[in-house]
């Protein structure tokens, strides 16, 4: 029933750029939540 699944190129690449993305995204949202947590750190 188990079978082997060989990723390849493409799915290496798509994971990564998910990993990338995901990365961003939380980066993103952590200073805009500091920010909203310090507002008179203003810059």
């Amino acid at each position: 029933m188990t079978k082997d699944v060989q990723m390849g190129a493409a799915g290496s690449i798509t994971v990564t750029l998910l990993v990338i993305a995901v990365a961003f995204l939380l980066r993103s949202f952590y200073k805009r939540y500091t920010r909203v947590q310090n507002p008179d750190d203003d810059k």
